[in-house]
């Protein structure tokens, strides 16, 4: 079983945490995977949802850094949200001293929205830490698209605070269809059965970031928009296998 999680903030706003948690009776073996939560940048989705998938990896050897943000309607939105989630990562970098993590090997992991700024953030790492490779989980890749389809109620124009029409720049410096190329292998996941975001999201994203020369994997799992975040399913195990591809590990 993994150790009870510890929180430990990297703002001084109540939304800006990370809760870490590590192997139980030993170092973390497999390097650290930052995840990044869901919930279509909305406040009442936080970092709970992570939670289940910190405890299934760190039981594997990885340690987990569970990034809780600021999201529109509790002071977020973009670029306030963005810049939570960079602060986050580079977070790491002063938990290493007191904690042992393992920084040679960190892999960003983001469901949904949370997939949207996993990939803006492997494309635009800070300055402290290395990032090394992302997994995204049915991620929310191709903003005007989103925008387009309405995605959730008109998610994405609440996130950024304006239509296209209104701020085509803001468009284009949160979209990660404009953070290409991208500098590290990326595995870009999505179900097969999901109805939330669709596949296109996954697709046309890794489509271009391959045409711009990156590493990119494309896979189709089982299951629906949550398998993928719950342990135990097929879909969680797929997840899992491309985080240990990720970090260069086989047999996770």
């Amino acid at each position: 079983m993994s150790a009870p999680p510890r929180r430990i903030a990297y703002g001084p706003g109540p939304e800006q945490y990370a809760e870490l948690t590590l192997p139980s009776g030993g170092s973390p073996s497999r390097g650290t995977v930052v995840i990044i939560h869901g919930g279509y940048w909305r406040a009442p989705y936080t970092a709970e949802l992570g939670s289940p998938l910190a405890r299934d990896l760190a039981d594997r050897g990885f340690a987990c850094w569970n990034l809780e943000y600021r999201r529109a309607g509790n002071g977020g939105g973009w670029p306030v949200t963005f810049s939570d989630i960079r602060a986050g990562i580079d977070a790491l970098a002063d938990a290493a001293g007191s904690f042992d993590i393992d920084l040679s090997t960190i892999t960003l992991l983001g469901h949904s929205a949370g997939g949207h700024l996993a990939v803006l953030a492997a494309a635009q790492a800070g300055s402290r830490v290395a990032v090394s490779g992302v997994v995204s989980q049915s991620g929310v890749l191709n903003l005007a698209e989103a925008h387009e389809l309405g995605l959730s109620d008109g998610a994405v124009q609440n996130f950024l605070g304006c239509s296209p029409e209104e701020d085509p720049q803001r468009y284009r410096e949160a979209d990660p269809m404009f953070a290409l190329p991208l500098h590290v292998p990326a595995w870009v996941l999505h179900g097969e059965d999901d109805t939330t975001v669709p596949f296109t999201q996954s697709a046309g994203w890794a489509e271009a970031a391959a045409a711009a020369g990156g590493r990119v994997h494309l896979r189709r799992i089982p299951g629906d928009h949550f398998a993928m975040i719950t342990p135990g399913t097929p879909a969680w195990d797929a997840v899992v296998r491309a985080v240990g591809e990720a970090a260069g590990i086989t047999g996770t």
